[in-house]
């Protein structure tokens, strides 16, 4: 059964802007699947910046595509790479693991050229943004609240360009259409090849520039349920 949001945003669908500036009829989009049932991606490449980037740009010329897009609700393995997913390997033989590493991501990831145009999709407010430096964290980060039909949620940027946030303010109205954000550099965005982390958000609780992209496999339904599928905003995997 479909929550009230996910209805909300698919009645209000057709009037989103895109996010990014694609055109099905020149371009191209496809699928790349980073769940742990992709040998091909090695922990070798992956832990890696440069070459995950490599092997990211190299998918994308194979395909011959602007855009690499997926994730929703994949469980991936590359999250190893980081402390900050990682129990194991942040605390090693010193101490028990007694929680389930983050493994699943909930958002969606749309993977393209460093400097693309990040575009607000609805209108809405600057709920906050943060620069979350750790290494395999968003980067600099926009949350954005909004309101469809008395229905109150959330959208979140991650990976972004650090000069985009630079200069903003809580509270500050964007428009439908107008230009929020850039893919940002690794440098920027916690140290990942360039990509947006897109994702939607109903009950944002406490956090501010901040919210878990990724979650334990066994907290899956709550955090599903409070991040629905970004493509009914997104409506870019009709596409593909």
């Amino acid at each position: 059964m479909k929550s009230v949001l996910e209805n909300v945003l698919q009645k209000n669908q057709s009037g989103f802007r895109a996010v990014v500036d694609f055109n099905a009829a020149t371009e191209k989009i496809a699928h790349i699947n980073l769940s742990k049932s992709n040998t091909e991606l090695t922990e070798e490449i992956y832990s890696n910046t440069k070459s995950f980037s490599a092997w990211i740009d190299a998918k994308r010329k194979e395909q011959g595509a602007k855009f690499l897009i997926g994730g929703y609700a994949e469980l991936r393995d590359m999250y190893k790479r980081s402390l900050l997913f990682d129990e194991e390997k942040k605390y090693g033989i010193e101490k028990p693991i007694t929680e389930e590493p983050r493994r699943l991501h909930i958002g969606t990831d749309i993977w393209g050229d460093a400097g693309t145009k990040i575009y607000v999709p609805v209108g809405g407010t600057v709920h906050s943004f943060a620069f979350n430096n750790n290494f395999g964290d968003y980067g600099a980060t926009i949350i954005l609240q909004h309101q469809l039909d008395t229905i109150v949620f959330y959208t979140l940027y991650g990976h972004l360009s650090l000069a985009d946030i630079q200069h903003l303010k809580e509270g500050k109205f964007i428009s439908r259409g107008e230009l929020l954000a850039h893919f940002g550099e690794p440098k920027d965005n916690g140290n990942w090849p360039p990509h947006l982390h897109f994702q939607i958000i109903s009950d944002i609780r406490l956090y501010k520039g901040d919210y878990p992209g990724v979650c334990a496999e066994k907290e899956k339904d709550k955090y599903l349920a409070n991040c629905p599928d970004p493509d009914l905003i997104l409506n870019l995997m009709n596409k593909i």
